[in-house]
């Protein structure tokens, strides 16, 4: 199993120069606060040029600065408690106008999920929604918002869904009790990750049906019992999730579906229409 950064610091912390080590004392004691900040300004936290913190990154290994913060930031991003989120986050945010820079991250995290997404598994996640026998739809706390959406949608192109609502592991397995061969459990969790939702994908693999992870990393627990692992930036600009990429992944998904399943999919909402007309569900304008 590769190290994690932590563990590297500290096998190399003899070798360090004075300035290497003032970096490497820092991140071991603050590493909730330096993975979010830039060469600069860890530079300046710690009092060294920002150059020497270029160089910090490159005796661990890493191709640049960036590929270090990368492997922090993914390192702990389930280890932050709350209240580390709290405090990580009003760091970022001092003196910055809050609403263009949560919309220019939210932009951003987007733009990088769409440059990381592995377009034969986002084929493949879709061939296995299709061919499913049922389909079943799992995300707990803020994901349930982007697991209801989805089951939204599919329930008006399949008539075998589940959106799994769930407070407790036993309704959990209360409701997934006969996943079995031929089932598609779409399992969506975001740091900290849920262990209701690892539970569940578990159990549907050992009941042979298939998984589609929605999550943010490779390196989710997720992500490494599924068999097909769609990934969507979530990066933080405050304590609140960032579900925008997420979000904006779900919707390419209920595109694909729905386009593959094309005259069905019209004839059902031309159905729908019918009924929507003849029950009055939705107020006319007046002319």
């Amino acid at each position: 199993m590769p190290k994690d950064i932590l563990t590297r610091i500290q096998g190399e912390m003899k070798g360090f120069s004075k300035g290497q080590k003032l970096i490497a004392n820092y991140i071991l004691n603050s590493y909730d606060k330096a993975a979010f900040m830039t060469a600069s300004k860890l530079g300046r936290t710690v009092k060294v040029s920002e150059s020497t913190v270029v160089r910090f990154a490159a005796e661990l290994g890493y191709d640049g600065y960036p590929a270090m913060q990368k492997a922090l930031q993914e390192m702990i991003r389930n280890k932050l408690t709350a209240v580390q989120r709290i405090e990580v986050s009003n760091d970022r945010m001092s003196n910055h106008d809050i609403l263009p820079m949560v919309m220019h991250a939210d932009a951003e995290n987007i733009r990088l999920t769409l440059e990381e997404v592995d377009r034969g598994t986002f084929d493949a996640a879709v061939e296995a929604i299709l061919g499913a026998r049922r389909i079943y739809i799992l995300g707990v706390r803020s994901a349930y918002a982007l697991s209801s959406f989805l089951g939204f949608y599919f329930n008006m192109m399949f008539e075998n869904v589940m959106v799994v609502h769930t407070n407790s592991s036993s309704e959990l397995f209360e409701q997934i009790l006969r996943i079995g061969e031929g089932d598609v459990l779409v399992g969506i969790s975001f740091p900290r990750y849920s262990k209701r939702t690892l539970k569940a994908v578990g159990y549907a693999k050992e009941r042979g049906a298939s998984a589609i992870a929605i999550t943010d990393s490779q390196a989710s627990p997720l992500a490494g019992m599924a068999d097909y692992t769609l990934l969507a930036r979530s990066d933080m600009v405050s304590f609140v999730d960032s579900l925008v990429a997420p979000l904006s992944l779900v919707n390419a998904l209920i595109a694909a579906v729905s386009r593959k399943k094309g005259a069905e999919i019209q004839g059902t909402f031309s159905k729908l229409e019918q009924i929507w007309e003849e029950y009055q569900v939705y107020e006319k304008n007046d002319e």
